[in-house]
């Protein structure tokens, strides 16, 4: 699966390298990705040439979803979590280079680094917050509406096989 940031293999396929409007026809507008998602598989399972096919997200939205309240031992305890796990993965790499072969002393170095390392930057990080962000997050960018849009050559097949999806039980409404 390729993404907006993966690189993808549709370079050759067109797709610009600076941000461009959208071109096509709209064949089916849906009030969640996934149905939109399931249209445009619905195409590609359909042999239709989904390369000419583009899902646009209309009415953006920023969305932060409240995970729960931070406190200094919460935020101490995942420092030391994610130090831990660092310092563990750095005193193995430093125990399998070490002349002095089977030895635990630099994977227990390393945890112990990588505890204290984490606890001192997560407590610097929580403390420049002086308190207005209590509370831990996830934010996520969504959608009013996804609309797919098809190249004029081919939108008019594409509706047609979106309208069968459409008469499926519990099809998609485009």
């Amino acid at each position: 699966m390729t993404g907006s940031f993966s690189g993808g293999s549709r370079r050759g396929a067109g797709v610009p390298r600076l941000p461009t409007r959208p071109s096509g026809w709209p064949i089916g507008s849906y009030d969640n990705y996934e149905e939109a998602q399931r249209a445009v598989d619905f195409l590609a399972d359909n042999e239709f040439p989904v390369e000419q096919v583009t899902i646009v997200g209309v009415d953006l939205m920023l969305v932060e979803r409240v995970i729960g309240r931070l406190s200094w031992g919460k935020v101490l305890g995942t420092g030391a979590a994610s130090g831990a796990w660092f310092g563990l993965f750095v005193g193995l790499l430093l125990g399998l280079f070490s002349p002095q072969g089977g030895s635990v002393t630099p994977i227990l170095v390393g945890l112990g680094a990588g505890v204290a390392f984490g606890l001192v930057f997560a407590a610097a990080g929580y403390a420049t917050t002086r308190g207005r962000r209590d509370f831990a997050s996830s934010s996520q960018l969504v959608a009013g509406r996804y609309d797919v849009l098809c190249q004029p050559r081919n939108a008019e097949q594409a509706r047609d096989l979106l309208a069968k999806l459409a008469m499926r039980p519990g099809g998609a409404t485009a």
